[in-house]
Parts: C-alpha cells; structure tokens; sequence
C-alpha cells in the first residue's frame, strides 16, 4: 500500500488539489481502476480549463469517476462538466442515468441536455411563485391543521414543478411562507402533536429542534426557545453536579467547594452575560443574551449582566449605558450589574496566591515576541517564586513601563498557546477604579475567577472559547476555589454584513454609513431604529435554536420573523412615496370633506379605526397610473377604474394634463359609488390633505454574501458597500393619521411595507425609515 502511494506523489498532489482529503486520496489510490479514471478525469478537465480544475469541479468529477460503470463515457462527461454545462449533483445523477440506457456513439446531444437540464436556470422568483403557488392550493387545510401539515407535500409538489432547483432553497421558501402564513408557532402547536401518517418523529436534535421525517425528507421543527432552553433539553449538568461534566476536573477538594456552592445558590441556576464595553452589541450578541437570560429563566434561575471591563483604553460610559438599554429592551431583567473591576482587588490577591503556589511568574518577553501558537519559551518561566512576588509588586506600584513585564500562568491551552499573560501593565485611568490600578487582568485570567465568584453554574460561551476550557478549570483549581462549568454553542452570524467594531469605525470614517445606529447596519441599536421589534429578534434567535455549530443565516429569515410581529402590532395607514396629484371633478357637492373610517387592523376591526378626511383632490402613488398599460397592468389607466380603497368609490380617469415637458402632472377623474359602479380590477390607497414627510428606505450594505470573504470580494469590504442601499424621498405624503406618532412608533403603510418613526423626527417633521418591505409584490392588491 505504501509502496502504492510513494510511487504516484503526482497524483497524490492532482487529488489533493480536487479537494479530496489526504485520506481519501490515499484511498482512491489504492483502488486502482479508480484511480485511473480520476486522473484522467481530472487531467482532461485540466486540458480544457487551461488552469487547474477547482474544488467544486473536483467534487463532480470525483462523483463520476466513482459511480461510471463504463470509462467509455467518461470524457464526454468530463467535457460537460468542464465547460459547466453540468454544475450540480442532480445533473450528475441524470446524466448517469442517462448513459445507462445509450451507448456513447449514439447519444443525442439536444436529448442529453434536455434530460440532464443543461443550460436551466432557475431563478428565486421561479421558487418563490411555485411555493406560492403550492401554498395557495393547500391554504385552507394549511390554515386548518397548521404545523401538523404534511410539509413534505409542499417539497414535493414545489420540486415536481421545478426539476432542477436546488431542494434546500426550496425548503427555505416553503418556510418562509408558511411562517408568513401561519406566523410563529403558539403553545398549542408544539403540545397538541399528533402523528400524521407516513410521519415518523425522531429524538429532539442537539440544536434544539425536532427532527421529522416526511416523505423521505428531513426537516427542523422549532420549538419555542423556552422549549430548548428547559429541564433536559440541552444535557447541561445540573447545578452541584459539576463533576458530572466530561472534562471536569475533580480535585480532593471538589466535593467540599460544590458542597459550599449549593449552600450559596440553594441550587439554582446561575448564568451570565459578560459584554466588553467597548462598543455596540450586534445580532450575534443577541443569541448570547437570550441564551445566558433565557437558560436561567427557563430553569427558574438568575442572570448577571457582568461589564468584562479589563481593558479600560477602550471602554466608554456611552457603551455600559447602551448594553444595559438593549439587555432590558430584548424583554431582561438582569438579576445583578455587575464589573469585572469589582473583583480586582481579589483578583489581585488571588494572582499572589498563584505565584505563592508556583503556577506564575513575571515575565519580560515583548508582546510581538510571544504572539502566535509557537513563540519561544520564556527564558524567565522557572525564575524563584519570591523573585516574581517582588516583581509582580513592582508592577503594581507601577516601577516598570507598558509592556516590560507581564504575569504569565504556567499552562498549556488546547489551541497550544503556552502560558497565557494573566496581567499586564497600563497607564490608563479605569472607568470605574480611576488610577487606582496601573495593572489589569486579561480575559483568560479574569473571566473564569469571575464566575466563580458570583457562584456561576453554567459559563454559556461561543465555540471559540472552547479552546480556553482546559485553562478554564486550571486555574479554578490551582487556586482551589469553585470550579464553574463552561459550555460552548455556535455563534449567530448573518451575511451581506459585518459587525466588528473595528471595522464599523473604519465604515463611519468612510461615510458610508451615518453611526453605530444607521439602519443599514446589524448592531442591535441599529435595528432598533430601522424599527424591529425586539419580540421579532427574539423569534430570530428561537427559530436558529440553540445550536453548538457555528450559524450563518440569511437576512431574510430575520425579516420575516420581523414582518409576523409587526403584521400583529403596526396599524395601518396610507402614505404616498412618488405623489401623482388627481382631482375628482365630481366630487359630491354636499361634502367639502368625507372623513372615511379605516381599521387599524383590517384582519381585526375590534382594535379600532382611525378616521382620514377625503376630499376632492387626493394623491396616489405615480405607479398606480399608466397612459399605456401593459398586458396584465390592473390599476388606474385610461378606459380601465380602480377602486379607492376605504372610501366606497370607484374612479375613472377624463384628462390627462402634461407639463411643458409631457410629464404628466394631473389627473382629473370622475368618482362613482362601489355599489353602482361594475366592480375594478384593483383597489389602490391615497391621500388627502397629507402630512409631508421624509421616508428612508434602505436595501442591503453590502453586494456580496460575505464582504470580508477577499475570494468573493479581492478589494476588501469598503469597495463591496452598495452605492443604493440608502434612498430618501424628502417630500413623502402621509395620511394624518400618524400625526403626532413618536420616535420608533411602528405602522404598516398600505401596500408599501412596513415603517418606524426615525428619532430625527421633530415637531415640524416626521421622518420614518422602512423597516421590512410587505411580502406580497407592492403592485398587488
């Protein structure tokens, strides 16, 4: 086997480069036949290409050169694939099964890729209208059964109308429009479970999410965050019960200080939130928040919202006020606020103690000298215990300058870092301690002693902590003191966005956007602007659960968690982005003005009516109107009426009136009741007698997916910002309803989506920023 391998380094390097792992391809080379045809496969790709054949080319050609019973074929498939004409596993799969049946020599090449779908391009409108299409036909039983629906009749419908569409963005689409029909699921829902036939439920997964299988395929239900967050549901130990934990260490004194523990809680859940503060939170944070509140409010237990305040160079008073307003706007009461620098002094004194056990020392390596995961061993770390208590003092009373010495733990972390700076020095005054201290602890020194302190029974981290676990309980029991439990659960990351702060800074300095807030952003105080409900960020982070892998999501499943809430909370009005002015000539002579009652809530007329006046001018959107309609246009044109909706009235255009220019500038139209008129293929809104407003709309920041990705975008993210993402109409018309409608007071515009008022309203002007468009095509009524 060996002997195998060595002789064939080409082509041990040609599999590699395909994406096969190093054990996989030493497998293929092992097999002989295999090999043979993935060389040549990938040789012939390479011929064709003039480059190297890439990983995703690598894949297909791998899966043809494994499953090809007959090599004849294979380099008229290897051509298709290299000229992309076959690009997804499906087309693999057809064509295979094509070949079966023909000889090479007498393959049809218009028949092949009829068959194979080569050159089909399914677009997300194609998926988006076949969903809503299969949706519409099962409505009512939708509506009726709800989640106890066969959602694998809405897969299967959608892929038989389109064969070659990607079967996972077909299943986001049906779960997205289900959750638009049917909107979040209600307690109801998740206990009133009955087994359908041909469903088959399996255990609950390790993010939280049920596991069903439905007509051969796989999906998540998700269960409330309560839900995922209670009793069993994540395997955590409980409180005591530490040593329960794989990988937790048990010293002689473990049982002793668990002991102490539960006398202290009484046996309560206890967790954190430990922000830094030194700047905005951002969406990933607000899965931490509901985890760390969630987990102890699920389990009847307390959260401490603990400032990580370790580095007072960047902290600022704007940031502790801010995290606290978002932890409690996100609907949590911390049990306690709490600082990082109200241990210090124990800290300190703690930090002796572990020179005084002969687990630190004082080191003088420069920072650059020890970065990395191979820096050289400190010529210092075996120095006399009473050599670095002295020292260590020094760097107290402040004798030695920023970066000439540093407290280092003598332990080796899982990522291989070896002995990690517990403290360092800073002249720097603290937000809280002023100059008191001239020495700060680090993260890797300060976050565990933390917990323990504050008796912590679950330290809920994000997976790149994982490699700090093992320091984690190190230094704990080098100490001898309460040993907490750390747990780590993937992050929560969107695309078409960043949220480090550096580089949010460095997009504020380039003036692409406004501030920490600007709604294009995905900080929390931006979106509370942008206008999201909180309850909606919330149903985000339940519907993502609880996972432990990393998670990249869309942003579009966040706005449709936004569009439930806001469909339940925002009352309607009527407002006009691009005016077009008409004038109804025959106007009731008996009014000067009608005042039309409209439902705050058409879908529930209990929650009240706003009334706005109607008169005989009004103001409809420049879009409602076509001199020449296309086939199909349903709204107002000449010859063609349209209802007003509200108003019992059906109008019709009589002149047009164009400027010097030929735009048009005026509409004169005639009115007639509903009642008597012959019904209209459409009804549209309007104003009358509006408010002049300014409306911000935004799309997305970014063009690309993953702006920080330098393969999808080689200038960096700055050159990736997109010049259209922010639009203003500086002379928007609104219904008066709204008058007097306070900063982040939320409505749904009729037809145009749904708004927020902007803090920079003022008295003399209302300013709202569009939070999510409506699902439905503006142009539909």
């Amino acid at each position: 086997m060996a002997a195998t391998e060595a002789a064939d380094p080409d082509s041990l390097r040609l599999f590699l480069g395909l994406g096969l792992s190093e054990s996989k391809a030493r497998e293929t080379l092992r097999n002989e036949a295999l090999s043979a045809s993935l060389r040549q496969a990938a040789l012939q790709a390479q011929s064709l290409l003039g480059s190297a054949v890439d990983k995703t080319l690598g894949t297909l050609l791998y899966s043809v050169a494994s499953r090809l019973k007959d090599p004849k074929h294979l380099g008229f498939l290897v051509e298709y694939i290299a000229t992309k004409k076959i690009v997804t596993d499906l087309q693999v799969n057809a064509a295979l099964e094509y070949i079966k049946s023909h000889p090479v020599e007498t393959i049809d090449p218009t028949d092949f890729d009829r068959f194979c779908g080569v050159g089909v391009v399914v677009t997300p409108e194609q998926i988006e209208e076949a969903v809503e299409a299969v949706i519409s036909k099962h409505r009512a039983q939708l509506l009726s059964e709800r989640y106890r629906f066969n959602m694998g009749l809405l897969m299967g419908e959608a892929r038989s109308k389109l064969k070659w569409a990607d079967g996972k963005i077909i299943k986001n689409e049906v779960d997205l429009q289900v959750l638009h029909l049917l909107g979040p699921k209600t307690e109801a829902d998740l206990e009133k479970k009955t087994k359908a036939p041909k469903v088959r439920a399996a255990e609950p997964d390790k993010k939280g999410k049920m596991a069903v299988m439905e007509n051969g395929d796989v999906y998540q239900e998700t269960k409330s965050l309560m839900e995922q967050l209670r009793g069993e549901a994540l395997k955590f130990h409980k409180p005591g019960e530490n040593y329960k934990t794989e990988g937790y260490v048990v010293t002689p004194n473990t049982m002793n200080l668990l002991k102490r523990h539960l006398e202290i809680t009484g046996g309560q859940v206890r967790t954190r939130f430990p922000p830094e503060p030194n700047g905005i939170l951002h969406i990933g944070h607000a899965k931490a928040i509901n985890f760390n509140f969630g987990f102890a409010k699920a389990n009847g237990g307390i959260c401490f919202l603990r400032y990580d305040d370790t580095n007072p160079e960047k902290e600022e008073e704007k940031y502790f006020t801010a995290i606290r307003d978002i932890v409690e706007w996100l609907g949590y009461t911390p049990y306690a606020v709490t600082h990082a620098s109200d241990y210090f002094d124990q800290l300190y004194a703690w930090a002796v103690d572990l020179i005084r056990r002969g687990h630190a020392y004082v080191c003088h390596q420069k920072v650059e000298e020890i970065k990395g995961h191979n820096p050289p061993p400190s010529p210092w770390r075996d120095r006399p215990v009473e050599e670095s208590l002295l020292l260590f003092e020094d760097m107290r009373k402040g004798k030695f300058a920023e970066g000439e010495a540093t407290l280092r733990m003598k332990l080796v972390m899982e990522d291989g870092k070896m002995d990690p700076v517990a403290y360092r020095i800073k002249y720097t005054p603290h937000h809280c301690t002023g100059d008191k201290w001239c020495i700060y602890p680090t993260y890797d020194y300060t976050h565990c002693l933390c917990d323990s302190l504050e008796n912590i029974t679950h330290s809920l981290c994000t997976k790149e902590f994982q490699a700090r676990r093992s320091s984690y309980f190190w230094l704990c029991n080098a100490l001898d003191v309460y040993c907490p439990v750390q747990w780590e659960y993937g992050r929560l990351n969107l695309l078409y966005t960043v949220v480090s702060k550096r580089k949010i800074i460095r997009l504020v300095e380039a003036g692409a956007v406004r501030d920490w807030d600007d709604p294009r952003l995905f900080t929390l105080t931006a979106l509370r602007r942008r206008g999201f409900p909180a309850e909606a960020i919330n149903n985000f982070c339940a519907r993502v659960g609880v996972t432990v892998a990393q998670c990249t999501m869309e942003p579009h499943m966040l706005d449709a968690c936004v569009r439930d809430v806001l469909n339940e909370q925002a009352p309607r009005a009527m407002a006009v982005l691009e005016p077009l002015r008409v004038t109804i000539t025959n106007f009731p002579e008996e009014h000067k003005t009608i005042d039309v009652l409209v439902p705050n809530f058409p879908a529930d007329e209990n929650k009240g009516f706003h009334k706005v006046p109607f008169q005989p001018t009004i103001f409809i959107e420049q879009s409602d109107f076509r001199e020449v309609p296309d086939k199909g246009y349903k709204r107002l044109a000449p010859g063609q009426p349209v209802g007003l909706r509200h108003t019992g009235y059906v109008i019709a255009v009589q002149n047009i009136i164009k400027d010097s220019d030929g735009c048009i500038r005026e509409l004169e139209v005639t009115c007639t009741k509903s009642e008597v008129a012959e019904k209209p293929k459409a009804f549209i809104h309007w104003v009358s007698d509006p408010l002049v407003c300014e409306v911000r709309q935004y799309e997305r920041l970014f063009l690309h997916k993953n702006p920080e990705d330098p393969a999808e975008v080689p200038g960096g993210f700055l050159s990736d910002v997109n010049p259209d993402s922010l639009s203003v109409v500086e002379k928007a018309l609104v219904d008066r309803s709204v008058s007097g409608a306070k900063p982040f007071t939320k409505f749904q515009f009729e037809r145009l989506g749904y708004f927020s008022v902007d803090p920079d309203t003022t008295n003399a002007k209302l300013v709202f920023n569009r939070t999510v468009t409506l699902k439905e095509d503006p142009g539909k009524v």
